[in-house]
């Protein structure tokens, strides 16, 4: 039997390899070795005994990668144990084959779905025509019956949450403040009530309601993570994204999200949960209670207008990226403008989500599935299409072992509202994303600016970022061409939203009635017709088989008669059939029968001259065959050889009519001899005639297709393809192949990154070359995520067709790549999105049979819709960048800035600052407060002002010391004034005056000041690093409201009311709910100052500054200094008490 790996030179390496396993055995720690690298290379003994005599005389060669692999983990496994390490021993024995292996018996479990129908009980008594109405989750669930989509899903019965669970994230009061109005049924008590929240109405049935949407939720991840369903989908109300741990906030009550999520901490020991947050409104209420904490990755897409958009928080914006052990896994996309749809949201997932994704590798998923970004919500004012959000789920459905849980929050137009979670429910099935009818629209200007904002200050934490080219500041300055500035990206942070929200719970009153978001009738008119429209023209039918399969025995008979042992034979295919068949994969495909290609059809991509030299080659001796074979580049030949050959083609053909017709989903062709390589005039790299090459052109005659994609991962450059069609719009041609710089096969200037297509095919040839070998799936990954999905969705096509060699598999003789079999089938997960699902599979290249056999059982068991293991991207992150990441990088780079010429989707290959932000930047600190610090109203020199370039001062290219501020445009007060002198009239922008004294600052003794001041020291409670305050009669520190409110809770019981911020340095007086600004306050405000920015701080009092330290506390301090030797009266207006908030009452 031959080998599974059969080359001349392996055969060599082997037998040396075997000697040298057999003399280390004679050293006492070598027992292990050997027996870690039996799984590995005993085959391959095996085969260089049998083969060794007939392959002598040929020199030293290049060690065969699979031995070589085994030869270092064996090494790594004595090096494990000589250092006692039990765990990387373990680790070093992993067949490299052995989530393949696990995945054998792993198919498509069930899709959870809970709901009650007790739900719709919940409406707002006192307005009828509030948006968070019953038909929101009715109708949702009308749709889903339609679509006879229940009915294919486990049913989980809901249940409440208890007590305890609730208290896990929320407070006591809280809990009790809900239950407290269990079966009210006096609505002017509960409006009352509901005035002091935001956005909240109560029913009597709110309370019970509450526990079962968290109970539910909960419920759901308990099903996902004990293996009882694969994924699911909670339809519940009320929503949960916005309530905080001691707020109701904006519909929610219970956070059903955050408390599923620790949940699977706590009672499941997870270390890695990704929330993914779609509504159109920040979920600040999941952000705060994960703020801190590395073990839950929150990424939030909403709609933020500079802060001009509810909930009008600053923490929503960009630079929010956590705090303590959670730096970097707080991820905020700010939306700066209505009206995005399908175009900027697919660029999110690919360029920022998915990438990040991946890195993280997550154990849950949890959507916050939100759909009031889609069309016709009147809060959103988005332009999402129902149908895009399957796009958006599917490549997540192959991450954390596939246990993805969505769970309703938002979404106010009921019809896209219905349609958009009915069709989310339908990807969770497995059924194909539907094709969208729309074209993808080009990612928009303020997409565009709010991602690389996001890219930028997340930058230090993931190494998936680093794509983006940096540049110096004397580059932007030195730029005077438009066109190079455009491509220096200046990071920038607005400030447009409304007055911060109060510290104290109870203070602010909010209207009741009235609040629901509307829009004019000609916009409803229109957004229904687009609705209907889109929703008729949505192709929802699918077939019922999902793979269709195509193989013959009698392409074994093509193989070299005069080399038993070269790469491209027979037990290729054979060996993937038995895999196939092993893991019971052939039983549930519709099996093709094979039928030779007509010489017609594969003059669709041959000359006629080419066809008929192929055929002559039957009855052809041995040595006329290798002769004629050694004419061409490395190509052999067999008297059947055209039997084959057109056989291998005609199969492809049966899949491509099998899939067009309507017969199967997807197809997999397990065919040789391969095929790119093959030039339409003659063989080339064991290709004869070009299989993929003859199906595109066949599906372009036969069903009058205009757009064909062809992805090629083969290790080698598709030649023949790229030649076929690089003159041809309708086929887009995209290799991604190694190439080292023209000196790997098949060698040559063409497979570089320049190579973008000729004629009315320009710009439909992408060439993707790696320059290093090495690559692993990490680097594949990137490159599907950053350059080939973007451009195949923009193209939109209405065929796939993957040239699937493995060659670049690990383990594999000629490739030297490291990609896994699972990570072969994530990709091929991805490219099923495309096309409603119209993905063909045709072998070519690959000589490893083991890698091969995996590799295609893999992709055919991702279009099966099996689960698998989720290819281990995060361990690759852990290690330094290796050479062949760093060529990655390089190489995506190129083609990016090649290809944007051509593709209007890759928007993002600019350059980024090449400053950092510093880390108050990074916490969630008010920017607007650490603008208007640096804002002296007393002289129109000074810097200030909301917005502005950060990138814009003279040493925005260098490191800011550690605790400066963002540097801001600089802004005089009086320029500032007189540019909103209308909107302060209007009272659209107001400002804030702090008291200039309170009764309380008697209780302070600045003579006891402490030496001090610590402003990044944490909590005395729970160690939260993030919005803390100093109190000022005892020095105790404490988190503020948004926090875990422990320094409010200290000032009521300890009766200190003054307490200092290590934000903004202001002073808040609990007992007169105001700031404060007096001398008295200096020297804590200084100490701060000092600890912060190394500089002690301004003074800015209209009083002269006493040694002493000691002030009247009267509100005009200067009228009683004796020490105002000046004898002026300062008008009070020009100290420093004095705070512009900006607010767009929109």
């Amino acid at each position: 039997m031959s080998s599974p790996i059969v080359t001349r030179r392996g055969a060599q390496q082997a037998k040396i390899q075997t000697r040298a396993m057999v003399k280390s055995k004679l050293a006492p720690t070598s027992s292990a070795a050997s027996s870690s690298s039996t799984s590995t290379s005993a085959s391959l003994t095996a085969a260089a005994s049998s083969t060794n005599s007939g392959n002598t005389g040929t020199g030293i060669r290049k060690p065969n990668p699979a031995l070589l692999e085994a030869k270092r983990r064996a090494r790594s496994m004595l090096k494990s144990q000589a250092n006692g390490g039990a765990a990387a021993m373990q680790e070093s024995v992993t067949d490299i084959f052995q989530n393949a292996v696990n995945a054998k018996n792993m198919q498509r479990g069930p899709t959870a779905l809970i709901y009650d129908e007790s739900m719709s009980q919940h409406c707002c008594l006192w307005d009828d025509q509030h948006q968070e109405r019953p038909e929101r989750f009715t109708r949702t669930l009308e749709r889903c019956k339609e679509l006879k989509l229940i009915e294919r899903c486990l049913s989980l019965p809901s249940r409440l949450a208890t007590k305890d669970e609730i208290l896990q994230l929320h407070s006591a009061a809280h809990y009790e403040c809900l239950e407290r109005t269990s079966g009210v049924q006096d609505e002017e008590a509960m409006e009352e009530l509901c005035s002091h929240y935001d956005a909240i109405y109560i029913h009597p049935s709110t309370f019970k309601l509450s526990l079962l949407a968290s109970g539910s939720t909960i419920e759901l991840v308990d099903q996902l993570l004990t293996g009882k369903a694969q994924n699911g989908m909670a339809i519940i109300r009320p929503p949960g994204h916005h309530a905080m741990k001691a707020e109701f906030n904006g519909y929610c009550y219970f956070n059903n999200v955050a408390l599923a999520a620790q949940h699977a901490l706590d009672a499941h020991q997870l270390q890695r949960i990704l929330i993914i947050d779609y509504d159109v409104h920040h979920g600040q209420g999941t952000q705060r209670f994960f703020y801190n904490d590395a073990r839950v990755l929150y990424f939030s897409i909403h709609r933020y207008e500079h802060g001009s958009f509810w909930p009008n928080l600053p923490e929503s914006d960009y630079h929010a990226i956590g705090a303590g052990a959670g730096t970097g896994y707080n991820f905020n996309v700010p939306l700066n403008a209505k009206g995005m749809g399908n175009g900027d949201y697919m660029a999110i997932f690919q360029q920022l989500l998915l990438p990040v994704a991946l890195e993280y590798q997550p154990e849950l998923i949890i959507v916050s599935a939100g759909y009031d970004a889609a069309l016709g919500c009147p809060e959103g004012e988005m332009e999402v299409t129902p149908a895009c959000y399957p796009h958006l789920l599917n490549p997540l459905l192959r991450l954390a072992n596939c246990r993805v849980a969505v769970v309703l929050e938002g979404g106010y137009c009921v019809e896209s509202l219905a349609e958009g979670a009915a069709l989310t429910l339908r990807a969770l099935l497995g059924d194909p994303c539907p094709p969208l009818v729309e074209p993808l629209q080009v990612p928009s200007a303020e997409l565009r600016d709010a991602l690389l904002n996001c890219i930028f200050v997340h930058r230090p934490y993931w190494r998936c970022l680093q794509l983006q080219q940096t540049y110096a500041e004397s580059e932007l300055e030195q730029s005077t061409d438009l066109t190079t500035q455009l491509q220096l990206h200046r990071v920038k942070r607005i400030w447009l939203g409304g007055p911060l929200p109060l510290p104290e719970p109870g203070t602010q009153r909010f209207p009741t009635r009235g609040t629901s978001a509307k829009l004019s009738p000609d916009v409803v008119a229109r957004n229904a017709a687009r609705l209907q429209l889109l929703r008729s023209e949505t192709q929802l039918s699918v077939p019922a088989a999902r793979v269709c399969y195509a193989y013959d025995v009698q392409m074994l008979q093509h193989f070299n008669l005069h080399d038993t042992s070269h790469p491209e034979q027979p037990m290729r295919i054979h060996q993937i059939h038995q895999m196939h068949q092993d893991y019971q994969l052939l039983g549930r495909m519709q099996p093709l029968t094979a039928r030779a290609a007509t010489t017609d059809e594969v003059c669709l991509a041959h000359t006629r001259a080419h066809v008929n030299s192929v055929r002559r080659l039957q009855g052809r001796n041995e040595e006329e065959l290798q002769q004629l074979g050694a004419s061409y580049n490395s190509v052999y030949l067999h008297p059947r050889t055209f039997e084959c050959a057109t056989l291998a083609s005609g199969a492809v053909l049966q899949a491509v009519d099998s899939i067009l017709r309507g017969e199967s989903r997807s197809g997999v062709c397990n065919v040789r001899p391969p095929g790119h390589h093959a030039e339409a005039d003659q063989p080339h790299g064991f290709c004869i005639f070009n299989n993929v090459a003859i199906a595109a052109q066949y599906a372009i005659r036969e069903y009058n297709l205009e757009r064909i994609l062809i992805v090629d991962w083969d290790v080698h450059h598709g030649n023949g393809t790229q030649h076929i069609f690089e003159s041809n719009p309708k086929v887009l041609y995209i290799s991604v192949h190694r190439y080292e710089h023209g000196a790997f096969f098949p060698k040559g200037p063409d497979g570089n990154y320049d190579v973008v297509g000729k004629n009315a095919g320009r710009g439909f040839n992408v060439n993707i070359p790696w320059n290093k070998k090495g690559m692993g799936d990490l680097e594949y990954a990137l490159a599907f995520q950053q350059l080939i999905m973007p451009i195949a969705y923009e193209f939109n096509p209405q065929l796939v067709l993957v040239s699937a060699g493995f060659d670049a598999a690990i383990g594999d003789p000629l490739g030297g790549c490291k990609v896994t079999p699972e990570g072969y089938g994530l990709f091929t997960h991805w490219l099923s999105a495309l096309a409603g699902g119209r993905v063909l599979v045709c072998l070519e290249g690959g000589y490893n049979v083991n890698s091969i056999s995996y590799a295609m059982t893999m992709c055919t068991k991702t279009l099966l819709g099996d689960p698998m293991p989720t290819p281990q991207f995060g361990t690759a992150s852990q290690r330094p960048p290796t050479v062949a990441f760093q060529s990655c990088v390089e190489t995506l780079q190129q083609c990016l800035e090649v290809q944007r010429h051509h593709w209007k989707s890759l928007v993002f290959s600019c350059k980024l600052p090449q400053s950092a932000l510093t880390s108050e930047t990074n916490n969630n600190e008010d920017f607007l407060a650490a603008t208007l610090q640096q804002l002296n109203i007393s002289n129109d020199d000074a810097q200030g002002a909301a917005g502005g370039a950060i990138a814009e001062q003279s040493d925005c290219g260098q490191e800011r010391p550690s605790g400066s501020k963002p540097k801001v445009k600089v802004k005089t007060f009086t320029e500032f004034m007189a540019e909103h002198k209308e909107a302060l009239e209007q009272q659209e922008m107001f400002a804030i005056y702090p008291l200039k004294s309170c009764p309380h600052l008697g209780q302070l003794r600045p003579e006891e000041a402490p030496q001090s001041i610590k402003t990044n020291s944490a909590c005395g409670v729970c160690a939260s690093t993030v919005e803390n305050w100093l109190c000022l009669a005892c020095e105790a520190i404490g988190c503020g409201r948004y926090i875990n409110e422990h320094m409010e809770e200290h000032c009521r019981r300890e009766r200190h009311p003054l307490v200092l911020s290590f934000s903004d340095l202001s002073v808040w007086c609990y007992e007169c709910s105001a700031y404060i600004d007096h001398p008295l306050l200096y020297v804590y405000q200084n100490l701060a100052h000092l600890d912060k920015f190394n500089e002690p701080m301004a003074w800015t009092h209209s009083c002269k500054k006493r040694t002493d330290g000691r002030y009247s506390t009267d509100a005009n301090p200067h009228d009683k200094d004796t020490d105002n030797t000046n004898g002026n009266d300062h008008d009070s207006g020009s100290s420093s008490g004095f705070y512009i908030q900006l607010e767009r009452n929109n």
